[in-house]
């Protein structure tokens, strides 16, 4: 009645996900630097570039948290549901 553990992810994926926010990070830097634009302009676009970056790892961790809640939540109750299940005797007579 368990359920299955779940696996962590691989190091060759991880490396994979922080080499391609890497890189996307490097391009877009790089591409902000190159536009010819003036310093307020360029100011914006990195200011936004730092606002999205920031509130994709806030989503990211809000995301994941909500999914641990649940994970706890559910094996919390497959527990209770556990102990119920050990201690209930079919063949108890009450009278």
């Amino acid at each position: 009645m368990t359920s299955p553990l779940q696996k962590p992810p691989t190091t060759a994926f991880v490396a994979q996900a922080a080499l391609a926010f890497g890189i996307a990070l490097v391009a877009m830097v790089y591409g902000i630097i190159m536009l010819p634009l003036g310093t307020w302009e360029r100011g914006y676009l990195a200011l936004g570039l730092v606002f999205l970056t920031s509130s994709t790892f806030t989503l990211a961790k809000c995301v994941r948290d909500r999914q641990d809640i649940t994970q706890v939540t559910t094996r919390v109750d497959q527990a209770r549901l556990d102990k119920l299940l050990s201690e209930h005797d079919p063949f108890e007579v009450k009278m």
